[in-house]
């Protein structure tokens, strides 16, 4: 519009020739979008390999130009520099994940497509999955059953029958041999307790040998009242085992023709016959029993229920110890403590601390919590089985207290925010009629910094998620023999060493015996991870969301 002398009006503008403020706009714009689209393309190579890994691929029969066939999963392509006769620079190979490890002693085989005659998905070829040697590729050819018997397998009824069998067979063994262990279980508490009271100084003492010759007979009446009950379940089981050695599927895998015990055999897959429909409920029923079994391969197969069981409880666990120490912390600092030079020492020092490497806490939860914490509490407690450290060794316990203290700085500037974001007025108004500071604190402040304190939790649950470094030094493990919570008194056993999602990925990437193989089951395990960190957000957000619905219009 004209101006009111009639002249145009003049906005001012940047040397760029963009208003001012634009050019900032626009650079904080794109740079978002640069980390929302690096962000998309992580999550998009994770999402692809992970559920590349539970999809059926189809297997491939691989003629060479020398006669030989080579049978597998076609994994990968890819270029490599080199001088032909034409003169070319570069050739291309092709990588054949071929299993049958007991032959090939590798998962792995690359080929020059220029050695490749011809490239064929017969319907008869198939995948066997099995608890050890990896997995096995070829046509099945054959039979023995556990008597003995041979036969071809003429019709499908049959391998479905023996494979069923093997099934059934499995399932009871696992059964009997849970059974055994139920049983002993009181025999092995007992022999336990014998066995530390013999290690101890007391077993050189009058009282000590009658408690030994005491335990000792109860040990011994009770395996007289429980040897008949042991000794035919583990004729039982042995039955099984045999029966599932005996038996056997017969493949041929190129020029290789070779037999697979039943009892190794998980699953019989036909890939090249199913249907679009078969491949997805296949890919699901992999993703779940990946979520709900123990690995098994050297972790390069298998699940991650210990590890994913494990994140959860040291998460748990972490929080229920990191939220009263940052919360007791920021209450102290906000509505306690005197501006003056000490309050100001101790901010500084909570922002220092959060700056502090993770690998330097794990260092200190070490020495502080598993060795001098630990230490004391086995020459209190548990002296009778010392040299044999009970909780002087690394455990969950130890680890979710240093993942405390490692994410203490984030709740409590979380929580400080909160506070803050409470008027004075209402305490004002609560002390003004009548309440202690106690119950304005209790009534009106930390409901009202209810969702800053969340948010601190939210902060500390994402990171401590994902840290491995301190959990290396203070419990986390490859292979836990057991889980930290089982059916035996006390039920949680915070002494316990364990398994963690992020620990299973460093050790599967760069500690496994057979990295390509295990490739698949890092990324398949990050996914997870991220997905449980989305989880546990997701959950402290709803709440969060609820308690600000609660306090709208209120806080300002």
């Amino acid at each position: 519009m004209p101006g009111s002398d009639g002249s145009r009006p003049s906005f001012a503008v940047s040397r760029s020739g963009l208003p001012p403020g634009l050019g900032g706009v626009w650079t904080t714009g794109l740079a978002t979008l640069a980390v929302l689209v690096m962000l998309a393309a992580l999550l998009w190579i994770v999402a692809v390999n992970a559920f590349g890994w539970f999809w059926p691929a189809r297997v491939s029969e691989v003629e060479l130009d020398d006669g030989s066939t080579r049978v597998g999963i076609l994994m990968a392509r890819e270029a490599v520099p080199a001088v032909t006769e034409n003169g070319e620079t570069e050739v291309f190979r092709v990588q054949l994940k071929v299993g049958n490890r007991e032959l090939t002693r590798e998962d792995f085989l690359w080929i020059d497509e220029a050695d490749i005659r011809g490239r064929s998905t017969p319907d008869e070829l198939v995948r066997v999955v099995r608890t050890e040697y990896g997995d096995a590729f070829g046509r099945i050819v054959g039979a023995v059953a556990a008597n003995g018997r041979e036969f071809d397998l003429a019709s499908d009824s049959a391998l479905e029958g023996l494979l069923e069998s093997g099934a059934e067979w499995r399932s009871e063994k696992r059964r009997l041999e849970n059974d055994r262990e139920k049983i002993r279980r009181p025999l092995s508490r007992l022999e336990d307790r014998l066995d530390l009271l013999e290690r101890s100084a007391r077993a050189a003492t009058p009282e000590g040998r009658q408690e030994i010759e005491e335990l000792q007979l109860q040990a011994d009446e009770m395996w007289d009242r429980l040897a008949p009950r042991l000794d035919t379940l583990q004729h039982d089981i042995d039955d099984f085992a045999e029966r599932m050695q005996a038996a056997r599927i017969v493949l041929q895998s190129g020029p290789d023709r070779f037999e697979v015990p039943l009892g190794n055999v998980i699953e019989v897959l036909w890939p090249n016959q199913m249907g679009s429909a078969d491949r997805v409920v296949h890919a699901v029923r992999e993703g779940v029993a990946f979520l709900f079994t123990e690995p098994r391969e050297a972790n390069t197969e298998g699940g991650i229920f210990p590890a994913l069981f494990g994140t959860v409880l040291l998460v748990l666990l972490m929080s229920v110890a990191v939220v009263p120490l940052g919360v007791v912390t920021a209450v102290y600092m906000t509505e306690y403590a005197r501006p003056g030079i000490l309050l100001r020492m101790a901010n500084q020092a909570v922002n220092n601390l959060a700056g502090v490497p993770s690998i330097v806490f794990g260092m200190f939860g070490l020495a502080f919590f598993v060795y001098e914490v630990g230490g004391t509490i086995d020459s209190v407690f548990f002296a009778d089985r010392l040299p044999t450290p009970t909780f002087g060794t690394g455990g969950v316990l130890w680890a979710s207290l240093t993942l405390a203290l490692l994410t203490v700085p984030v709740v409590v500037v979380a929580t400080r925010e909160g506070l803050l974001a409470v008027p004075q007025s209402w305490r004002d108004g609560s002390l003004a009629l009548g309440a202690t500071k106690w119950q304005t604190l209790k009534k009106i402040i930390l409901p009202a910094a209810m969702p800053g304190i969340l948010t601190g939790l939210i902060l500390a649950v994402s990171r401590a998620a994902g840290e491995v470094a301190p959990l290396m030094l203070t419990g986390a493990v490859k292979l836990a023999p057991s889980l930290p919570v089982d059916g035996a008194p006390p039920f949680l056993h915070l002494q316990r060493k364990f398994m963690h999602l992020g620990f299973h990925i460093y050790d599967v990437s760069m500690q496994s015996p057979n990295v390509e193989a295990a490739k698949p089951m890092a990324f398949a395990t990050t996914l997870v991870l991220l997905g449980l960190v989305v989880l546990l957000n997701l959950a402290a957000i709803i709440v969060r969301r609820r308690l600000r619905r609660a306090y709208r219009g209120q806080v300002v």
